[in-house]
């Protein structure tokens, strides 16, 4: 394992060793996925507020790698789960977008704010639904996100599953998901098309059918 003294670079002793050497050390622990060296660093004095260049926290470093093992380290530390980088991404935001399941999970039970948004104003549903990340979409369901949140866009989690989507199974039980859970399918866009005109015009027959059946117009 590698030792602070290591971690400081030449020319520090063990008590010398400065704060920003352990925050740069725990950044690059996480880099590889070395949740022993991230929690050695963390005892040490290691901030798991401090942000990279891009805005990033070591959690939120954690989660574009999808290091899980990481990531559970500085939660339990307590990492914070709003933080957001210069993009807007938070750890729940970018899990969420990402289709991280294992990662989403850790980041739920340490309770995040559902009101923080991405830079397209939307939720982590959202994205979730327009990339087809089923097992997500599940998971966060069963939270406090908002299911008819409009982003600046204009769209919602139903309508992004349905616009940028390409009408296959994925998005036809996401579709259905979001209605069994209360999206209002009636909910149009900022041009005022609905939900169901939109899937009639993208000839998704399937989700037509499932629309129709559940009452849409």
């Amino acid at each position: 394992m590698v030792s602070l003294l290591m971690c400081a670079g030449p020319g520090y002793t063990k008590e010398e060793v400065p704060k920003t050497g352990l925050n740069e050390a725990l950044f690059e622990a996480v880099g590889r996925n070395d949740a022993a060296m991230v929690r050695q660093l963390v005892n040490q004095g290691a901030s798991v507020h401090t942000q990279n260049g891009k805005g990033q926290t070591a959690l939120l470093l954690a989660v574009d790698r999808n290091h899980g093992d990481s990531a559970k380290v500085l939660i339990e530390a307590g990492a914070d789960v709003n933080a957001q980088d210069r993009q807007l991404d938070s750890p729940l935001l970018l899990a969420g977008a990402r289709g991280y399941l294992e990662i989403l999970k850790l980041i739920l039970e340490a309770k995040p704010d559902f009101g923080i948004y991405n830079r397209f104003g939307g939720t982590a549903l959202i994205p979730a639904c327009e990339r087809g990340h089923v097992e997500v979409v599940k998971e966060l369901l069963q939270t406090g996100v908002d299911i008819n949140h409009v982003n600046r866009l204009g769209w919602t989690a139903l309508l992004e599953a349905i616009i940028l989507s390409d009408g296959g199974p994925r998005h036809q039980e996401i579709v259905g998901m979001l209605i069994k859970a209360g999206a209002d399918m009636n909910l149009p866009d900022g041009d005022g098309i609905s939900p169901l005109q939109h899937a009639r015009t993208k000839g998704f027959t399937r989700i037509v059918n499932i629309l129709e059946s559940a009452g849409a117009r």
